[in-house]
């Protein structure tokens, strides 16, 4: 990805969530999710996005057809012909995140990821949310990303905060305390 594109994310995420306000922001999440996730998944998409020989009003309305088809909204479909002709659109996953950023600072929640060899059933689920909303003082919203190669216990990820439970992490910090 371009140092340019990255250091405009910031900018053109705040620009959007100007337009989008906190109504409308897990709508748009939602779908510029869905369009990143297109870009990466399918080569022929990030293709489109980036080659040089697609002039700007074909990608225009090949982007309009694109929100269209995935039913996002208005303001949505404009940022994304914006994107496409600003040529930013590599830098989506970095627009999402600080969108994010900015949608929870508004609404003073906070975003976790949650790291486990297994999938928790609810009542643990419950806990761990309420636990997270003690020591954050914020409500969470949590992303689940599961490692079988973590043997057991969990990794929660809070901002710039890490609080390892893994055994893998104890291990680790049993081999640094028996080396000092």
């Amino acid at each position: 990805m371009a140092s340019k594109e990255r250091k405009f994310a910031k900018r053109y995420a705040r620009m959007l969530f100007n337009v989008t306000g906190v109504k409308k922001a897990e709508e748009a999440i939602q779908g510029l999710t869905l369009v990143s996730e297109a870009i990466e998944e399918s080569k022929d998409v990030r293709n489109f996005f980036l080659s040089p020989l697609i002039d700007e009003d074909e990608r225009a309305k090949a982007v309009e057809v694109l929100a269209e088809k995935l039913g996002l909204g208005e303001e949505v479909k404009k940022f994304l012909v914006f994107l496409s002709l600003k040529k930013a659109i590599v830098a989506l996953p970095d627009i999402i995140r600080h969108y994010r950023n900015i949608y929870f600072e508004k609404k003073r929640k906070a975003k976790a990821t949650v790291i486990t060899p297994i999938k928790f059933n609810g009542d643990y689920e419950k806990r761990l949310v309420e636990s997270l909303r003690k020591i954050t003082d914020r409500d969470v919203d949590i992303e689940y990303v599961y490692d079988p190669d973590l043997i057991g216990g969990i990794v929660v990820k809070v901002g710039s905060t890490m609080f390892d439970g893994s055994l893998r992490g104890q291990l680790r910090m049993l081999k640094e305390s028996l080396s000092a």
